[in-house]
């Protein structure tokens, strides 16, 4: 629902696409063919009300969020708080978007409220016509227990390199880390948690303008033995991941 005749100003109520990350839930939007460890531990989409307002030069978006929780239809059982969100994103051309986006809330039932504090910043830069830079940090705050002034953290950078070698072939290289050591959002049951680089390589071809063939080779490199490898347990992971993208 638009609130205003003359300014950019809407109301989003329901269902809708979480205002935190820089990826895109339609895969083939995206720089690299998987999600990137940020990606795939924050929400996708989320539900409750959204006030957002774009200025009239389109250069700033700002908006204030009351939601169910994080990544929550509806609230878990014995939850009667909602979480709060919020976003502002600065375009000053169509070279750069920089991005802020927190998340404020407790995402367990009342008895044991947990507050977490979730900050996420990302900035893509277009530095020429076939060359961009995604530039992603995520930090996090959790209480340790109901009540406590300690906290658990937890944080991820990740940078992805994209060059349009010509109409129909683009590669992307990406690098990341995620350090989750207490288990906030990855619980591993692993003396170190969840501390791990990964690296990737993708390639796309656009076969039609509507279709796209990706490959992505992908490794993962963790502080403790998560993975498993050769049916053992393993402290590194490989794969390879290819996709065909059709759209209508």
């Amino acid at each position: 629902m638009k609130l205003s005749k003359k300014k950019n100003f809407w109301l989003d109520a329901g269902v809708f696409p979480s205002h935190i990350g820089f990826e895109s839930a339609v895969g083939k939007s995206c720089d690299a063919l998987t999600r990137c460890i940020l990606g795939d531990n924050t929400p996708s989409y989320e539900s409750g009300i959204k006030i957002g307002y774009t200025s009239g030069n389109s250069k700033w978006f700002l908006s204030a969020l009351v939601i169910n929780g994080w990544q929550r239809i509806a609230r878990v059982d014995g939850n009667n708080t909602p979480a709060f969100g919020t976003q502002i994103t600065f375009t000053p051309s169509g070279k750069v978007t920089l991005n802020y986006s927190t998340f404020i809330g407790n995402d367990k039932p009342d008895t044991v409220t947990l507050m977490r504090y979730y900050h996420n910043f990302y900035a893509l830069l277009n530095l020429t016509d076939k060359f961009r830079i995604t530039l992603g940090f995520d930090y996090c705050m959790e209480q340790k227990s109901k009540g406590s002034s300690e906290y658990n953290t937890l944080y991820s950078p990740v940078m992805i390199l994209r060059y349009q070698c010509c109409n129909k072939l683009a590669i992307a290289v990406r690098g990341e880390y995620y350090n989750d050591e207490n288990g906030i959002i990855i619980v591993t049951g692993t003396q170190n948690g969840f501390q791990t680089f990964g690296y990737s390589l993708n390639l796309d071809y656009a076969i039609r303008d509507n279709v796209l063939w990706r490959i992505e080779g992908r490794g993962l490199n963790s502080k403790d033995k998560i993975f498993s490898l050769d049916n053992n347990p393993n402290s590194q992971n490989y794969f390879v991941t290819t996709s065909l993208a059709i759209a209508f």
